[in-house]
C-alpha cells in the first residue's frame, strides 16, 4: 500500500538552514551589548564617579530583568512564533544601545540598559531561537541549535574587540551609537528570512521526505511521537525531576558566564593587564568556543546530551581554578583556552534536551523559565563578584565559589536519565522494534 505522495516542493537546500543562518547573524551582532559592558567600566567609574560594585549592581539588575522577561518572551514565541518576537526585539536592543550613547548620567544609563537593552536581549539570545530551531529540525536539532548559538561566539570574537577598538579611536558614546545602528539595520533581514515553521513551505523537519497526507495531519503542532514527559502545559514539567536537574545546572551556568562576561576585563585591569590584552583573550575564548559549540552540537546528535553537559560544566570548573592557582598573566590565557572549550556549549544541549524530553509545543516557555534562573544566577554573580572585589580587592574568592558550583552541576547532569525520557531514544527503540517485526 502506498504511503502517499512525496512532497513535490522540497528545495535543493533546506530552508531551515537559511533560518539558522539569519539567527546566527542575529546572535553575532546582538551579543555585543551583553558581552562588551566590561570594556566601559573604567570610563564610567571615572565619568560618573561610581564604584565597580555600583556598576555591577546596574548590570545585575539588567540581568535580573532580562531573566524575568524570558518566560514571557518564550510564551509569546509559542503563541505567535519567533519571527515577530526576534525582529521586534532586535529593534528594541538597537534603540536601547543607541540611547546608551546619549545617556548623560548614571540614572539614564541604568534605565536604558535595564528596561530596553536587557528586555530586548531576551528576545534574541537564545530562547526564541532555540524554540524556532526545534521546529525546523529534529534529527539534526543539536547541530542546528549549535550553529545559531555559535553566532554569539563569533560575536564575542569580533564585536568585543571591535568595541574596544572604537573605544580607543573615538569614545564610549560613539561606540554605543555605532553598535545601535548595526542592530537596527539587522532587524529587517530577520523579518524577511525567518519563518515560524517548515509547514509554511509544506516541508518536514530536517528537509526529510514524508507522506503529504501525514504532513497535513501533523501541521497543527508539528509534533510526531512524543516522550513520556511531554507536556501541554509548561507547569506540568515541574512535577518531574529532569527539569529540576536542568534548572540547577543552568543556574550555575548563569553564575559562571554572567560574572566573566562582565568582570573579565575589570579582573584583568586589577591585575595590571591592559584592556586590549583582555579583549584579545576574550576574543580567543570565543574563537575556541566557536569550534567547541559546533563540535559538541554535532556530536550530541549521536550520543547522550547529558554526558556532554557533564563534561562542559566540569571543564569550565577547571578554567576557573586556573585563575586561582596560576599567575594572572598566564591564568588569563589558560582560562580563555580551557573556558572557551565549554563557554556556550551548554546552551544547545539544554535547549535540545528540553524539547526532546518535554516536547516542542511548550519548548519556548520552558526554555524561557530555564533562562530566567540562568539570568537570576548571573545577576547575583555579577553583583556578588563586584562586591567581593570592592571588599577584598581581589576576585579570587569568587572564582573558588564558581569552580565548586560547576563541579556540583557536572555531577547533577551525569545522573539525568536522558535515555528513559528523551523522544530521540524512544523513537530509536520503536524503529528497532518495527524492524524486528518485519524481519
Amino acid at each position: 500500500m502506498s504511503a502517499g505522495p512525496r512532497n513535490p516542493k522540497r528545495p535543493r537546500l533546506y530552508y531551515g538552514w537559511y533560518v539558522i543562518g539569519a539567527m546566527f547573524f542575529m546572535s553575532l551582532v546582538g551579543v555585543g551589548p551583553r558581552q562588551g559592558l566590561g570594556l566601559f567600566f573604567d570610563r564610567w567609574t571615572e565619568e560618573f564617579g561610581v564604584s565597580i560594585s555600583m556598576l555591577s549592581f546596574m548590570v545585575a539588575a539588567g540581568w535580573l530583568v532580562n531573566g524575568i522577561s524570558h518566560p514571557f518572551i518564550g510564551n509569546l514565541t509559542d503563541r505567535y512564533g519567533g519571527r515577530i518576537v526576534m525582529s521586534v526585539s532586535m529593534v528594541v536592543v538597537g534603540v536601547g544601545s543607541f540611547l546608551l550613547g546619549v545617556s548623560h548620567n548614571l540614572w539614564m544609563l541604568s534605565l536604558v540598559y535595564v528596561l530596553l537593552v536587557s528586555v530586548g536581549i531576551a528576545g534574541i539570545l537564545f530562547v526564541p531561537a532555540s524554540a524556532l530551531a526545534s521546529r525546523w529540525f529534529k534529527r539534526q536539532r543539536g547541530a542546528a541549535i549549535s550553529v545559531l548559538t555559535s553566532g554569539a561566539s563569533v560575536g564575542g570574537m569580533l564585536m568585543v574587540p571591535f568595541m574596544a577598538y572604537m573605544l580607543d579611536i573615538a569614545n564610549w558614546r560613539t561606540t554605543w551609537m555605532v553598535v545601535g545602528g548595526m542592530l537596527l539595520i539587522s532587524s529587517p533581514m530577520l523579518w524577511f528570512v525567518l519563518r515560524n515553521s517548515p509547514r509554511e513551505f509544506d516541508l518536514w523537519p530536517d528537509g526529510d521526505d514524508g507522506p503529504a497526507d501525514e504532513l497535513a495531519a501533523t501541521s497543527a503542532t508539528g509534533l510526531g511521537r512524543q516522550g513520556p514527559l511531554a507536556v501541554d502545559h509548561w507547569q506540568t514539567a515541574y512535577r518531574s525531576s529532569p527539569i529540576w536537574m536542568l534548572t540547577f545546572g543552568y543556574i550555575v551556568c548563569g553564575i559562571t558566564t554572567g560574572s566573566i562576561a562582565v568582570h573579565f576585563v575589570p579582573y584583568a585591569i586589577s591585575e595590571e593587564i591592559s584592556v586590549k590584552t583582555a579583549a584579545l583573550a576574550f576574543a580567543l575564548l570565543n574563537l575556541i568556543n566557536l569550534a567547541a559549540v559546533l563540535t559538541t552540537g554535532i556530536i550530541s546528535d549521536r550520543m547522550l546530551r547529558k554526558n556532554l553537559l557533564t563534561v562542559v560544566y566540569g571543564v569550565r570548573g577547571l578554567a576557573f581554578l586556573a585563575l586561582v592557582v596560576l599567575p594572572p598573566g598566564i591564568g588569563l590565557w589558560v582560562f580563555a583556552i580551557v573556558g572557551g572549550a565549554s563557554w556556550l556549549a551548554s546552551v544547545p544541549q539544554v535547549g535540545a534536551l528540553t524539547a526532546e524530553i518535554y516536547g516542542i509545543q511548550r519548548a519556548g516557555t520552558l526554555n524561557g523559565m530555564l533562562t530566567l534562573v540562568h539570568q537570576v544566577g548571573g545577576a547575583l554573580a555579577v553583583f556578588g563578584a563586584g562586591l567581593i572585589f570592592d571588599l577584598s580587592g581581589s576576585y579570587e574568592s569568587f572564582f573558588i565559589i564558581a569552580a565548586a558550583t560547576l563541579i556540583f552541576a557536572s555531577l547533577i547532569s551525569w545522573v539525568l536519565r536522558e535515555r528513559a525520557y528523551s523522544v530521540r531514544f524512544i523513537e530509536a527503540d520503536g524503529q528497532s522494534d518495527l524492524m524486528a517485526e518485519k524481519a
